[in-house]
């Protein structure tokens, strides 16, 4: 029976899963990659575009946490204000209700902040 390189990776990857150690050096990984014909080079190549892609991959999660965070001080922000202005509003005019205009002018833009924040990819 023969395997093409992706049905080869699955099973590889089925087996090293199955492995209970958890942890290999890279000694260990050149050697498996060298009884499979993987030059060492490859392996180092591979390894460069491994940490870089774990690299960008942590950076994009603090971004989406930093950006989280921002908003939800944002939001505070704008409940804490806005409730001082509607309670304002009510207490010195209740006749006319002024306070709709920061409220929704801010909240437009907070709306904006929102979806910038939460997005989907």
């Amino acid at each position: 029976m023969t395997y093409n390189s992706q049905e080869m990776q699955q099973i590889l990857e089925v087996a090293f899963k199955r492995k209970q150690e958890g942890e290999f050096t890279k000694e260990q990984i050149i050697e498996i990659a060298s009884e499979l014909g993987v030059s060492s080079e490859a392996i180092k190549i591979a390894e460069q575009e491994w940490l870089k892609t774990q690299v960008s991959v942590k950076q994009e999660t603090m971004s989406k946490r930093e950006k989280r965070q921002e908003f939800q001080s944002h939001l505070t922000a704008f409940l804490i204000i806005n409730g001082f202005l509607i309670s304002l509003n009510l207490f010195t005019s209740p006749g006319y209700f002024w306070a709709i205009f920061p409220l929704l002018g801010w909240g437009v833009g907070l709306l904006f902040h929102g979806i910038n924040t939460y997005k989907v990819k």
